[in-house]
């Protein structure tokens, strides 16, 4: 029994179940079960167990790729400091990653070609907000060796404070 239009009456109630069912709870016997009673067939002979399980097997890796991909985007978004939505950008055209303070911000800026993360106070002029002199601005290559070195620092920081 080879019939495309009942297996796709099939595909799409097992489909429907599986969506509309708490998957901790349920199983691939009571998933054909409950089809077999939407549908008034017999999924229980083999050729129609294989294919429920085939569908239910197919549902289960697009689920568990919906998933990951999901996650993967959430991961990434919180990498930006959740800042995807709305970026904001300083009167230079940086964009600001976070504001230490009400002077104080990170930003990355494009500077002769290389970028930079740059940390600096900044001032009011005329409405604008201009970066001071006060501050740092670190290489890719720079900001990964103090990325690095950050639990180190905290450590020492950690030492000085308790002696």
């Amino acid at each position: 029994m080879d019939d495309t239009e009942t297996k796709g009456r099939i595909e799409e109630t097992v489909r429907r179940i599986l969506q509309e069912s708490d998957m901790d709870e349920v199983t691939e016997s009571k998933i054909r079960k409950q089809a077999s009673e939407h549908l008034g067939l017999d999924l229980s002979q083999p050729y129609f167990k294989a294919f429920v399980k085939q569908v239910v097997k197919a549902f289960l890796q697009e689920e568990e790729q919906r998933q990951k991909q999901q996650q993967q985007d959430e991961d990434e978004e919180e990498e930006l400091g959740g800042a995807s939505k709305g970026k904001e950008y300083d009167d230079e055209g940086d964009l600001i990653i976070c504001r230490l303070s009400d002077k104080r911000r990170v930003t990355i800026q494009d500077f002769r070609g290389k970028t930079l993360v740059s940390i600096r106070e900044y001032y009011k002029k005329d409405g604008k907000e201009l970066p001071t002199s006060k501050g740092i601005s670190l290489t890719e290559e720079q900001w990964s060796a103090f990325k690095k070195n950050v639990p180190a620092i905290e450590k020492a920081i950690k030492k000085m404070e308790s002696s």
